[in-house]
């Protein structure tokens, strides 16, 4: 059929218009921008050993917990969400739409512990489900390392992708714990290379048997090492990363050449992707129940902008993978008693939180000054696990909540001392440089206390009561804790300072297994 010269105008209008109308409704595409080229990043980060579905709620201010998210994107509603079933299904039918060969799965770390079949398996459950989804990249996270390096060696030979970090070292050699910490691959035509970065302050944040053989450093300075090289051999590069969002912006900030970062650690749910300079940032959220969408589109060899998609696996809205639930079935099987073992019953829903006091972490700490008659329990603050909801308490929700092998320690402490342990925990939460924050606010029981972000570092924490009476700087006080933070998990070092220590052989989650099957029924502690 012969085009006439008024029509080929008309559909050359058509044409421009709808890249118009394409480009506004992307974030990242200037007005009229054209593309050659493009591939999909498919991005998961913190999964937590969590391969099931779980029950989240409308504001949720994690996976975990029932906080407010003040304004920031979030759950719009509650229900089921998650679990690998579901995300099979996605990324079948992304590959399916995409092409496979234009389709990449990265992960950015904390992948198999704090889960009871992690543990069960030491990781390998989590491996062998991330190759049926078929995973191509991961970046270690901090408790990537809980079983050891041994073990996560291990682990590395039995998955189908790498598993790499450009700032975990060995000490012996200086160089990166498994090889060369970057990959390049070709993606719809376009050679795209990614770097791992790990979590530079792992030693805080684990058992220091575990790492002793390793250092972990800036992943900053370790990616001004590696990307010259990587820039030279690739169009676009990706930092897949699990040193937090805080510190990925601060990356972004200071590192000319990175077009993408894939971010972990810090649990953030990023809605738009954020720009920095010339490089895009996204994370997406925790536990698996986020899948994030990356098209990535090319102008020549350059970044034209991006187009993000945040899927949620609600799963009333999706159709498991049979063949995914078979194999989660078939793992689970020699472990499902213990796993499905009902162990107490909540009267209530009892979440955990992460920079703020944790219902959870409080009745902890309330049964193990009960157990070794206390004034004060101190436990750490953490950003894993779920919420124990209403009904019966299985062991396998429970472990989400304490799945290390931290061991009851009492031991007496000064006023002074408790003091500057408080001070530590704000300095962990709002430092001058981002580098210098780990762990969540610290969780007490027996006292009662207040701090202020906006007075100076060592004046920030007022008003500490013990059991209703002020804190008396020059008195002793017993304090039950465990062997994490004796061993100065999260910069707590005052804790080795205390005298009449009393370590013991009993594991903290045990501890609060049995007061949960003595009670019966459990609740959060009033205030």
């Amino acid at each position: 059929m012969a085009i006439s010269g008024r029509t080929l105008i008309c559909l050359k209008r058509l044409s421009l218009l709808l890249m118009m109308v394409m480009a506004m409704a992307v974030p990242g595409f200037n007005e009229g921008a054209a593309f050659s080229k493009e591939f999909t990043l498919v991005h998961t980060n913190d999964f937590h050993g969590r391969y099931y579905p779980i029950v989240v709620a409308s504001d949720n201010a994690t996976a975990q917990t029932g906080g407010s998210r003040k304004g920031t994107p979030g759950f719009t509603r509650s229900g089921r969400a998650g679990g690998f079933a579901c995300q099979a299904t996605l990324l079948r039918q992304l590959r399916e739409a995409r092409g496979d060969e234009n389709v990449f799965a990265v992960h950015a770390g904390d992948t198999f512990s704090d889960d009871l079949l992690g543990d069960l398996t030491k990781g390998e459950a989590m491996i062998r489900l991330m190759n049926a989804l078929g995973y191509d990249f991961l970046a270690l996270g901090n408790h990537d390392f809980d079983y050891g390096l041994d073990r996560t060696r291990e682990l590395a030979a039995l998955a189908d992708f790498p598993m790499l970090a450009a700032n975990v070292t060995l000490r012996e050699t200086g160089e990166p714990v498994f090889g060369q910490p970057w990959r390049v691959v070709t993606l719809g035509g376009v050679k795209v290379g990614f770097l791992a970065l790990g979590y530079h302050n792992t030693g805080q944040t684990t058992n220091p048997e575990n790492i002793k053989s390793v250092f972990f450093s800036s992943g900053i300075d370790a990616t001004r090492r590696y990307l010259p090289e990587l820039r030279q051999q690739s169009d676009v590069v990706v930092v897949v990363s699990h040193q937090g969002m805080a510190v990925d912006r601060k990356l972004a900030r200071e590192v000319k050449g990175i077009d993408i970062i894939l971010s972990g650690h810090s649990h953030n749910w990023t809605e738009p992707p954020e720009k920095i300079n010339d490089t895009w940032l996204v994370e997406a959220f925790s536990n698996g129940v986020l899948v994030g969408e990356l098209r990535v589109r090319m102008n020549d060899k350059r970044v034209a902008g991006v187009e993000q998609t945040l899927h949620v696996l609600w799963n009333d809205q999706c159709q498991p993978s049979p063949d995914v639930s078979a194999l989660i079935d078939k793992l689970r099987e020699p472990h499902r008693q213990q796993l499905e073992a009902v162990v107490g019953t909540a009267g209530e829903d009892i979440g955990r939180q992460y920079k703020t006091a944790s219902p959870f972490d409080q009745l902890v700490g309330e049964m193990l000054r009960q157990e070794t008659g206390a004034d004060v329990a101190l436990l750490p603050g953490v950003g894993y696990g779920l919420t124990l909801r209403a009904g019966p308490i299985t062991r396998e929700t429970l472990y989400t909540l304490l799945p290390h092998s931290s061991k009851l320690v009492t031991l007496d402490l000064s006023g002074a001392q408790i003091l500057k342990i408080l001070e530590q925990t704000a300095t962990n939460q709002k430092a001058a440089d981002p580098l210098a924050m780990v762990g969540g606010l610290i969780q007490t029981s027996g006292m009662g206390w207040t701090v202020d972000y906006q007075r100076p570092s060592g004046s920030r924490i007022t008003d500490v009561t013990v059991n209703g009476k002020p804190l008396a700087p020059e008195a002793f006080y017993r304090v039950a804790t465990h062997s994490g933070m004796l061993a100065g998990v999260h910069r707590y070092t005052t804790f080795a300072q205390g005298r009449n220590l009393r370590r013991s052989d009993r594991l903290i989650t045990h501890i609060v297994e049995e007061h949960f099957q003595r009670r019966g029924s459990v609740s959060a502690p009033e205030g």
